[in-house]
């Protein structure tokens, strides 16, 4: 279900989230669109000889839950990213379930700019961090 938002309608402390477990075929998916294989997401083997211990997810798909947010929850369709940064604190493990959270944190009248916090968890633990600059559209006139 698609909710949208234009630029008057956002204050700053608005929140929207998603809740995803990731799954193998979201691995394998990921994988096959980007050309990211590297073994770490697919080869158990591989990655049990990791730090980590068995395989890990993309980062960028969790990074991905995020643009979900954007386009379909808040602020949603007509939402045009301009900039993301992500910071990977921790690995995000097949089965997990994570929450993206998006806050707003400033809006830019003049440009119809909104600068989002964005954080994702898996249970208490931040797995990724960053913010995100959106040109929201305005309402028609």
């Amino acid at each position: 279900m698609l909710s949208s938002y234009y630029f008057e309608d956002l204050e700053p402390g608005m929140e929207a989230r998603l809740v995803k477990s990731i799954t193998e075929a979201d691995v394998i998916g990921f994988a096959a669109v980007t050309g990211d294989c590297n073994p770490i997401h697919l080869d158990p083997v591989y990655a049990a000889a990791t730090p980590f211990k068995s395989r890990v997810a993309h980062g960028m798909l969790t990074g991905g839950l995020l643009s979900a947010v954007f386009g379909t929850t808040m602020p949603g369709p007509g939402a045009v990213y301009v900039s993301q940064t992500l910071n990977f604190r921790a690995p995000v493990m097949l089965g997990d379930t994570v929450t993206a959270v998006v806050r707003v944190v400033e809006l830019f009248a003049p440009k119809r700019r909104v600068r989002f916090d964005c954080v994702c968890r898996v249970g208490d633990k931040t797995v990724l961090s960053g913010e995100a600059m959106l040109i929201v559209p305005g309402r028609p006139a």
